[in-house]
């Protein structure tokens, strides 16, 4: 599953269920997961395509962890995208082993 497709049901057009693009990540503790999230935000933010952001952070993530594969890579950043940025949630995730 990617962001996108997490939005494109027609009950998330509603303004109070848009990403809140400008928070702040540092209550994340996982420097992958901070990097991650924080990169797509500002990627968005810049102009980029869900699309786009999602390759280049899912790119990210396989750089601080050269042993996961694709679909894991794709998974977890699905999962923190729409976590951290499409819920705004400030709760913990699951995820990799790392500080």
């Amino acid at each position: 599953m990617f962001p996108s497709d997490i939005a494109s049901d027609s009950q998330h057009d509603a303004p109070e269920c848009q990403p809140t693009m400008g928070r702040d990540f540092s209550h994340i503790a996982r420097r992958c997961e901070r990097a991650v999230v924080t990169a797509y935000r500002e990627l968005r933010e810049t102009g980029q395509a869900d699309m786009a952001a999602f390759q280049a952070c899912t790119a990210l993530y396989r750089i601080h962890h050269p042993e996961a594969s694709i679909n894991e890579a794709r998974r977890l950043v699905a999962e923190w995208v729409d976590h951290h940025i499409t819920r705004a949630s400030m709760a913990e995730t699951r995820g990799c082993d790392c500080p």
